[in-house]
Formats: C-alpha cells, sequence, structure tokens
C-alpha cells in the first residue's frame, strides 16, 4: 500500500507561486496516494473569503486534506522560528494521527521542520531543495554571507543534505556543485533532477494571430532579477522596432517599475504594466511575441530554474535570457528557442535582440518552443517523477 504524504510548505496556497508549484501538482499526486498539505498562509492573502474559497474547492475536488496555518513575518527571526514550532507539532500531529510516513518539505524552513519530524518519528524525509536558498539570500543583498543567519542555514543545509532519504534539485548545474561539497564525498543521497515544471494545457499558444511586437515580462523585478538590464533591452529594442510594446505583468512592485523605466529614458507611452492573479497569466502571454528577464548569474542560481521560463515556452513564445542560471542557457540554445547573453552591455543587447527577432520570424518556432517546454517542463512528466522518487521511498 503507498504510504502517505506529509507536504509542507512554507509558501501560501492562496499565492500564484503555491498553486502553479504546489497545488498543481499535489492535485495529480492525491489521485495515488494520501496527501496532507501543510502551508502557512499571509493574512493578506486569507482575508480573500472568495479565494480561499476557490482553492479549498480545488482541494476538495483533488481530495487534498489541508492544514493552513497563519505565516507571520516580524520580527523575522522570532517569527520564523514560531513558525517554525507550529509547523513541528502540526506536523507530529498528523503524522502520528494519520500513520504518513513520507515528509516532503519544500526549501529550507519546511526542511527544517522535517528534519525533526524524520528525528522524532522516523518518516522519510525528501529535501526537495528549490535551490542554494542561503546563497540565494547573500546573493541577493539580504543577508552577510559572515552573518549568524548565513551561517545558522548552512549549517542546516548541510543537515539537510547527509540526512534527507531523497534529494530533489530543479537544475543538474546544481547537482554537479554539491557533488563538489566536501561533506558529501562518499555520502551523496540519491537524487532527482526535477525542473520548475508548468500546466502545458493552460500554457498554450494564442489562437490568433498578433499584431506589432509585443515584449513580454512576467513576474517579480527585485531581489534576484537585473530589471535595469531589461529596461535597457527594450530602450535598445525602440530603436529597431519604434513600433514595440513591452507588456509587464506584475503583482506588487509598480512604483518600483515605473522609476527604473523612468531611469532608463523609457516612455511609459510603450508599456503596459497591469496586475494579472495566476489563473490571468496564459492570456496576458498570449498577447507577446517575445519574451525577456535576465536573472544574477550568481553562484545560487546555479541550482535555479525560472518557472517563467516554461510557461513562456509553453505559449510558444521564445525568450531573451543569460546565461550563469542553473540550465537555462543551455536549453534556450540547444533547443533553438531563445538568447541566453554573457554580457548586458550594448553591443550584446543589440546582437541579443536582432537574433530574438529572426527567432520570432522562424515559421516553425512557436511549434519548436511548445516541444521544448514539453520535453524540460511538462508538468505530467515532473508529477511522475515525483510519484517515482515516492515508490522508491516505499520500498526502502
Amino acid at each position: 500500500m503507498a504510504n502517505g504524504v506529509l507536504y509542507i510548505a512554507y509558501d501560501g496556497m492562496l499565492e500564484p507561486l503555491g498553486q502553479s508549484q504546489v497545488l498543481a501538482y499535489l492535485e495529480r499526486l492525491a489521485s495515488g496516494r494520501p496527501i496532507h498539505l501543510l502551508s502557512f498562509e499571509k493574512p493578506e492573502d486569507w482575508a480573500d473569503a472568495d479565494a480561499r474559497g476557490r482553492v479549498q474547492a480545488r482541494m476538495d475536488v483533488a481530495g487534498i486534506h489541508w492544514h493552513p496555518r497563519r505565516y507571520h513575518k516580524r520580527p523575522s527571526a522570532v517569527a520564523t522560528s514560531w513558525d517554525i514550532g507550529i509547523g513541528i507539532l502540526s506536523g507530529l500531529w498528523l503524522l502520528l494521527r494519520h500513520r504518513l510516513r513520507i515528509v516532503h518539505a519544500r526549501s529550507y524552513v519546511a526542511a527544517v521542520m522535517a528534519l525533526a519530524l524524520k528525528r522524532l518519528t522516523g518518516a522519510r524525509f525528501v529535501f526537495d531543495m528549490r535551490g542554494f536558498w542561503a546563497d540565494e539570500r547573500v546573493d541577493g543583498g539580504l543577508w552577510l554571507r559572515e552573518g549568524r543567519m548565513y551561517r545558522v542555514a548552512k549549517w542546516f543545509e548541510r543537515r539537510f543534505l547527509q540526512r534527507a532519504d531523497h534529494v530533489v534539485s530543479l537544475t543538474y548545474a546544481g547537482v554537479r556543485e554539491m557533488e563538489g561539497f566536501d561533506y558529501l564525498h562518499g555520502r551523496l543521497p540519491p537524487f532527482s533532477v526535477i525542473p520548475t515544471c508548468a500546466d502545458l494545457s493552460r500554457f498554450v499558444p494564442a489562437a490568433t494571430p498578433r499584431e506589432g511586437f509585443v515584449l513580454g515580462y512576467v513576474g517579480s523585478a527585485g531581489t534576484w532579477y537585473l530589471f535595469d538590464a531589461a529596461v535597457a533591452c527594450f530602450a535598445k529594442l525602440l530603436e529597431l522596432r519604434p513600433d514595440a510594446r513591452w507588456l509587464i505583468v506584475n503583482r506588487n512592485e509598480h512604483d518600483y517599475i515605473r522609476e527604473r523605466l523612468v531611469a532608463g529614458g523609457v516612455s511609459m507611452h510603450a508599456i503596459e504594466l497591469r496586475t494579472a492573479d495566476h489563473s490571468e497569466v496564459p492570456a496576458q502571454m498570449a498577447r507577446m511575441h517575445a519574451g525577456v528577464f535576465f536573472i544574477k548569474p550568481v553562484f545560487s542560481k546555479q541550482a535555479s530554474a525560472p518557472t517563467k521560463l516554461a510557461e513562456f515556452l509553453g505559449c510558444g513564445i521564445p525568450c531573451l535570457g543569460n546565461a550563469g542560471v542553473g540550465d537555462m542557457a543551455g536549453i534556450l540554445e540547444s533547443e533553438r528557442v531563445g538568447v541566453a547573453l554573457d554580457t548586458f552591455d550594448s553591443a550584446s543587447l543589440h546582437q541579443g535582440l536582432e537574433s530574438l527577432m529572426a527567432l520570432t520570424a522562424e515559421p516553425d518556432i512557436q511549434a519548436r518552443c511548445v516541444a521544448a517546454a514539453h520535453r524540460n517542463f511538462s508538468l505530467d512528466e515532473g508529477v511522475a517523477q515525483y510519484r517515482a522518487v515516492y515508490s522508491s521511498l516505499d520500498r526502502a
């Protein structure tokens, strides 16, 4: 009999990320074994009763047992410690009450809870790392590399990797980095590479031809994203295509985006800046001819797989990205579905945009992008890989 799973996410299921990167998987996985989901919801999201009702209805249809807890933000370390304590107590009760034998932790904070639950109950521990989180905090300017928070997080990372029964990485580049860790020599845990996937039944090409040339940007603009380089890219595009427009879909950084556009000398007349919830994103992407996003090419991003790449390709849209971010450059160039820049100087942007526009003019580009999305980012394939991970732990 398949063992039940306690899935712990320190993300909210009322957020777009939770719905695309947790709920979409669990809806399929729940058909094969009991799934209990412990999530942490932000108060402002929880206050939206309609959204809460929609998510609960999805859980009910799929047969997922949802156990939402309140997310606390401040003071940061104390609030997170409190949430971890709540998560351990809640998880312990769920494991014992429902005789669950697998704890699946999404990222590091959830893994602290899962590690404690493994010690307390002997449950199998899946560390779904989602990237080098501690290094991301440093690379994003949120922590100091010499600081206590970083040292504590790296201490936990070492325990997660040494004691996990299975580790899931988003990229092969991330696995190659971990194979070089001294403390894993000769004791590497079982690994699976499952990239950030997209629901390719929802992210599909536009049914009608699009006019003009619309460059697209979807998601966050701050922290690890090089938004100023994206602004410079669009300014360069206007030199090549004066009729081009930039459709920016972003949830809550509109003031920052306007500020950077002004600083970059881009007129708002060529910009459409809008908010969209996750269910509306495919329709917005379908209006675009090409996507652009640049991510800081730092060490931590070797283990990252941007969700938007899978979603753009699913919509048949080639992308302009950059090297040094997980497996992204290899996919863009080997599949011929985009361009990866090494630098962001004027000449590189010019050449990259010309190559990108040449790609958009190829008659089979849409079909090639969709095929690449299915080969690399299919949600069905990701779910099949997670099923295989759980089955391996059933037999262990």
